[in-house]
């Protein structure tokens, strides 16, 4: 079983706890997710399976739209409504004091990520510092909010918003930083992730799904073959005479007009068939005459 299946993850469970589910129900061991999920928080999971496990990274580095509820006039130590309050005021914004600040949050900003988080610094975990009442000045990060927009504003303080932002981004943080330029502060009381790359509600499953089809054997229904989890590289089908010397590892050339890709100088990645098969991931560089093909993944 090699592919990817999208999980609705539900409110209350860690994203290791959704593995740990589709390993006991699969009995395979080599299953990943493909970017944490806060245990409160909802939404789309997607779950690399077998060998489809190489692929994790180009799948956790797409964009994510989230659907976000944050509460103006309270801070807390864990910028949810899981955590202990750590501020109050009742001194709301206008509208459109709101309205102008979530537009300011956007684009390319620096972000620094929350105390109870999984980040790491100097080998151990934020939270493991700040369980400890240790709180650190990290080092902020880069992120990029492509989209930024209020749905619904429930005077005097609940703002409902969606979010569409590069990987890495902590909502939290985000609730936490506006609720500070507004200067009531703000902490996040509800979150759901609605899309990840192409995975959207729409294409994921609850648990119990994925039960109900496991148990009818049509688990590949739901299973996104590996090379559909990556078909925003170009292809690149090839005679199936090179197949076992890419397998192996070398490097071949083919004329460039085989193939519909023109690669930049450093390489251009492409899903690689053979006869008609999915073999994996190759670095295609521009080659006297033609082009250059070196397996980076191989998934067979």
């Amino acid at each position: 079983m090699n592919g990817v299946i999208s999980i609705i993850k539900p409110p209350g469970m860690t994203s290791h706890d959704v593995v740990a589910y589709l390993r006991k129900l699969f009995g395979i061991k080599r299953i990943g997710h493909t970017g944490t999920l806060d245990p409160g928080a909802a939404g789309v999971l997607p779950v690399c399976i077998g060998k489809a496990t190489r692929l994790s990274d180009f799948i956790t580095d797409e964009t994510k739209v989230y659907l976000c509820e944050m509460v103006l006039g309270v801070e807390t130590d864990t910028l949810d409504s899981y955590g202990k309050v750590t501020a109050t005021s009742n001194k709301y914004p206008q509208l459109e004091t709101i309205y102008r600040v979530f537009n300011e949050f956007k684009g390319e900003l620096k972000q620094y990520p929350p105390a109870y988080s999984a980040v790491k610094y100097k080998g151990k975990k934020l939270y493991e510092y700040a369980r400890k009442g240790r709180n650190l000045e990290v080092p902020p990060r880069n992120i990029f909010i492509y989209r930024n927009q209020i749905v619904k504003y429930t005077a005097p303080n609940r703002i409902l918003f969606e979010v569409e932002c590069s990987k890495g981004t902590y909502i939290r943080a985000l609730c936490r930083d506006i609720g500070r330029r507004l200067g009531c502060g703000a902490y996040m009381s509800f979150l759901l992730r609605a899309r990840t790359g192409k995975y959207g509600l729409d294409n994921s499953y609850t648990l119990d799904e994925v039960k109900r089809y496991y148990d009818r054997g049509e688990t590949q229904k739901i299973i996104m073959p590996m090379d559909r989890a990556v078909d925003g590289l170009p292809g690149l089908e090839l005679d199936h005479i090179h197949r076992q010397r890419l397998i192996n590892g070398n490097l071949i050339y083919t004329d460039a007009e085989t193939a519909d890709i023109y690669p930049e100088a450093e390489g251009t990645l492409a899903r690689i068939y053979c006869g008609g098969q999915f073999i994996g991931i190759a670095v295609v560089k521009p080659a006297k005459n033609g082009i250059s093909i070196k397996m980076k993944k191989v998934l067979v």
